[in-house]
């Protein structure tokens, strides 16, 4: 495989282990020793310099962690809604009446599912196991519990899967080069936002198994620095070659030929492929039209939504003025979207893990089997 480590102005070329074992799983429910479910998530908020991996046992704290990014990631989003429903489910239902169960539940599973309204992942997985829990009304309460509970171990599982054949159909499309190529990425669409390996870097993980990558360059991803914090954490760990540049550098590094290709996740994908993804990724999809670098979104079908015609309809969630600048200062007012949405004229393809579309044809994703 290709290797390429920068020492001054030298580089060499050498073997690339990939070391996935190194990066934790992102999300996974679990029995505790007294039989009560829990969720274990890595804290997103402590990386790159903690690795520190948290328990809950109820659904208001899974909320708790989706607001606040400490798990984040639109497939991982999808467990987090599944498996925040099914802590409710478990741990807090009270079946002992029946008559008002289901009025709960409801109120629970559009709570989870409104904590962050641009990841369509997370309304989901909410809806998965909410559907699950609605069918087996009038079953026993062990028998529903063990229904739902298996359902998002299901999820995880396929999550993986479905994160590793996105992964094998996006090296498949990469350009060839026999000293590797460079990729470049915005946010995180890695292991960590998803149960485990990836979308836009599970593109690279298996194109590493190939020997084809000889370098990532990640973009930082202003305000809260998820390329930065994330992306390049998770690359080293991998030992992947990684180069952590600053937003407003990427432009010019594909003006000079580095960029070989870029490679991103999405939140949303509407009917006629417009994406949304991270803040700042339409001015990397703009700028790889300007220099003739293919673009490319890697996403599972499960963040399409075909009931959106275009972009213009997904909603985007609004951050907290504090992530741009913590104090602000009299005078100033403060803008800060926590996505944007590129037009599907700027998308070269978009990878999924039932194969690659144009675009213009992502919806016919879904009617595959």
């Amino acid at each position: 495989m290709t290797q390429v480590q920068q020492s001054g102005d030298e580089c060499w070329r050498g073997d690339v282990e990939l070391h996935l074992e190194r990066i934790p799983r992102t999300i996974e429910l679990k029995k505790n020793e007294h039989n009560r479910v829990v969720l274990t998530y890595v804290d997103q908020r402590r990386l790159p310099y903690d690795l520190v991996c948290e328990t809950v046992d109820s659904w208001a704290a899974v909320i708790d962690a989706i607001t606040t990014l400490a798990v984040r990631g639109a497939p991982a989003l999808g467990v987090a809604g599944a498996a925040a429903f099914t802590l409710w489910v478990c741990n807090e239902c009270c079946f002992s009446d029946r008559a008002a169960v289901l009025a709960e539940a409801k109120r629970v599973a559009c709570a989870i599912a409104q904590a962050r309204p641009t990841a369509v992942n997370l309304s989901w997985g909410t809806k998965k196991v909410f559907d699950a829990f609605q069918e087996l009304q009038g079953k026993s309460e062990t028998c529903i519990k063990k229904a739902c509970y298996e359902l998002v171990k299901q999820l995880e599982a396929e999550d993986e899967q479905c994160n590793r054949s996105i992964g094998s159909f996006g090296a498949a499309l990469l350009p060839q080069e026999d000293e590797g190529i460079t990729i470049l990425t915005h946010c995180n669409a890695g292991s960590l936002a998803t149960v485990f390996y990836g979308t836009a870097l599970g593109v690279v993980y298996a194109a590493a198994e190939k020997g084809t990558i000889a370098r990532v360059y990640a973009d930082e991803t202003r305000p809260v620095g998820q390329g930065a914090r994330l992306t390049a954490w998770e690359l080293a760990q991998a030992g992947v070659p990684v180069t952590l540049i600053c937003d407003n550098m990427a432009a010019s590094l594909m003006a000079s030929g580095e960029i070989d290709a870029v490679v991103v996740g999405a939140d949303r994908i509407a009917a006629n492929g417009d994406t949304a993804n991270k803040i700042g990724t339409l001015g990397v999809a703009v700028a790889a039209q300007t220099f003739g670098v293919p673009f490319y979104v890697a996403a599972p079908t499960s963040t399409l939504d075909i009931s959106l015609a275009s972009g213009c309809d997904i909603p985007i969630e609004k951050r907290d003025a504090s992530e741009v600048l913590d104090p602000l200062y009299p005078g100033v007012d403060i803008y800060n979207p926590a996505f944007d949405v590129t037009p599907a004229r700027f998308i070269s393809a978009i990878i999924t893990e039932k194969g690659v579309f144009s675009p213009d044809d992502i919806a016919q994703a879904l009617s595959i089997a």
